[in-house]
């Protein structure tokens, strides 16, 4: 598996204090990878979310703020449990996390298994942002259709 990642690190969003302006540089990734270029965006008091399509599969981003103590996460739920094989599922998930995963990982998040990637905001540059997004979007598409179909019950 090949993972391709655009570099906006050259022309990097910035404010007008010279900070990288983190919600611009997402949207800029998310549009370079969404099917159709199309997103949902929300704001609150908890930060920025995004979500997209990325051909067989929805990815979340979320940035929680731009100071050193917040995080940028990005995950894609793959395959709901249970299935037919869960133990053989969870073996299959831990080799595949020790050899192909990159900075990503699979994990649970109550009763999904996704894909996800996440890391503070503290010296956070552009060139990471689009590699977290586009490094989840395509392990989670690149295995969730085998998996669906060798476990799901």
């Amino acid at each position: 598996m090949t993972v391709e990642t655009s570099d906006f690190s050259l022309d990097a969003f910035e404010d007008e204090t010279g900070s990288i302006d983190y919600p611009r540089e997402i949207e800029a990734v998310i549009a370079s990878l969404a099917d159709e270029g199309r997103a949902m965006v929300g704001q609150s008091e908890a930060g920025h979310a995004w979500k997209f399509e990325y051909g067989s599969v929805e990815v979340f981003v979320q940035l929680s703020g731009s100071t050193e103590d917040d995080t940028l996460a990005v995950w894609s739920p793959i395959l709901s449990l249970p299935t037919k094989d869960d133990m053989g599922l969870m073996k299959k998930l831990m080799a595949m996390n020790w050899q192909g995963t990159f900075e990503s990982c699979f994990a649970l998040d109550g009763d999904k298994v996704i894909v996800m990637s996440s890391r503070s905001v503290a010296d956070l540059n552009p060139s990471e942002i689009s590699r977290a997004i586009t490094v989840v979007a395509t392990i989670a598409d690149d295995n969730d259709e085998a998996l669906i179909e060798e476990y799901q019950s």
